[in-house]
């Protein structure tokens, strides 16, 4: 049995889609597109692919608790809202 986590594997879709550019003081600089004001600088370009991914997780964490609509990635669409099981079904 394959046990997947839609989070993680949201979070994965979107840093495959990740852009970074070496700038002329030779620090890295990350963004993803789809999520705008999702970027990230560092000194090398592995500090930055963590400090993106960091910086995507409060992201995606401050959109979905203000309600701001998320880019719908791989089928994964977190803008839904949830369907709750009444009590009885457990």
């Amino acid at each position: 049995m394959v046990v997947r986590f839609i989070l993680t594997d949201y979070v994965n879709n979107l840093m495959a889609h990740a852009v970074y550019d070496k700038l002329d003081d030779s620090t890295y600089a990350g963004r993803i597109p789809q999520c705008k004001g999702v970027i990230a600088f560092e000194t090398t370009l592995h500090e930055c692919e963590n400090e993106l991914h960091s910086t995507l997780e409060d992201w995606i964490l401050l959109g979905l608790k203000l309600g701001h609509p998320l880019p719908v990635i791989a089928e994964i669409n977190l803008n839904k809202e949830p369907a709750y099981e009444p009590v009885e079904a457990l």
